[in-house]
């Protein structure tokens, strides 16, 4: 295999990866030298044309340019993408990015790619996402009520009152840029700031009233991810106790979740891909549990949808434990569209046969 730098569409998606990590500001600040000139604005028609002469064909030209103004060029490009053609050398070797390790990619697709089933895969994906949200409502809902519950107990104001953090977490540190960095004041500082916007009846009662906020009510104004670092950074005999009532073993584990299921739920929110998308952190899953031990991850599944398909499936069934989610799941991904260069394995799952509600029950 031959590597060779990223370039063209490939360089894009290197540069727009480090624009969703560190943000924009990232990008025109240290990659900006990385950069070419934009592409040159192309009409809906126009994009039609070019993906008819890149090799994808249609039944409807109509349709096709209808859908590329509803749903966006840019947006259904990660759809056909595993439909390009691999870059292959002069020796017929696949050519390697030398950035991100992986195959490069042509701009033509391969035999039989049609407009009709990147489309699908695209309402596939919908569908999906759909059916995520519905169960993370639930799970989100759930440890909010379940963390309110256990710190107001101890405190109404634990959430101001640092003798509940780890202490490693309330110390001061020096940052790469050389600034000093706190955790505790940070988190502090993003929850003030959620209750200071909010626009609740009972945030605003209370502030009104001048009436001090208890624990259960400034929980409802946080979003998941602060829930997630709050859990995080608390001591471990607080989280011990918030893991049992979810009969987890242990806080690594919640932790693991919570931070994949906030990225996740961010992306269902925002209409993002999900289908076949790389976590950025594998799961961290309790050893010697049967429930786990029967679906067998494999190291591509915990780092894929299916991973994250059966740890929320763990937790919904905590909550609801005649919840029929996992069959409605289960139907969703095996009506995924036949498309080859899409297969079950994309979504982590361990062969092509389907996904087999069977192992979760």
């Amino acid at each position: 295999m031959l590597h060779s730098s990223c370039h063209n569409s490939a360089q894009t998606s290197v540069i727009d990866l480090f624009g969703i990590m560190f943000g924009p500001s990232f990008f025109w600040r240290d990659l900006s030298h990385m950069a070419a000139g934009p592409k040159p604005f192309k009409s809906y028609a126009d994009l039609c044309t070019l993906l008819e002469a890149r090799g994808m064909t249609t039944a409807n030209r109509n349709r096709m340019e209808r859908k590329l103004a509803q749903v966006g060029y840019y947006r259904l490009s990660g759809f056909w993408y595993p439909c390009r053609r691999f870059k292959v050398d002069d020796y017929g070797q696949t050519v390697i990015c030398n950035v991100t390790n992986a195959p490069l990619r042509d701009d033509d697709f391969t035999e039989n790619t049609t407009f009709e089933k990147v489309f699908d895969l695209y309402l596939f994906d919908k569908k999906l996402r759909i059916a995520l949200l519905d169960a993370i409502e639930r799970i989100e809902v759930q440890v909010r009520s379940i963390i309110a519950h256990e710190m107001g107990y101890h405190d109404p104001l634990a959430y101001q009152n640092s003798s509940f953090i780890n202490p490693k977490q309330t110390k001061n540190f020096i940052k790469k840029d050389g600034s000093i960095g706190n955790i505790y004041s940070d988190w502090i500082a993003r929850q003030n700031s959620q209750v200071g916007r909010s626009k609740e009846d009972y945030i605003l009662w209370h502030r009104s009233n001048g009436i001090v906020m208890p624990f259960w009510v400034v929980i409802e104004a946080w979003d998941l991810g602060t829930i997630s670092k709050y859990f995080e950074i608390l001591k471990a005999s607080h989280q011990n106790r918030i893991c049992r009532r979810l009969n987890i073993s242990s806080p690594k584990i919640l932790v693991s979740w919570l931070k994949e299921i906030n990225i996740l739920r961010n992306r269902c929110a925002h209409h993002a891909r999900v289908w076949n998308q790389r976590q950025s952190s594998a799961l961290v899953v309790p050893n010697g549990d049967p429930y786990f031990q029967k679906i067998s991850l494999t190291t591509d599944g915990l780092n894929r949808i299916y991973g994250m398909i059966a740890v929320i499936w763990y937790l919904v069934r905590q909550i609801g434990p005649n919840s029929h989610w996992l069959l409605e799941v289960a139907d969703i991904v095996n009506k995924k569209p036949d498309i080859p260069t899409c297969p079950f394995s994309s979504m982590g799952l361990p062969d092509e046969k389907g996904f087999q509600e069977d192992l979760f029950i």
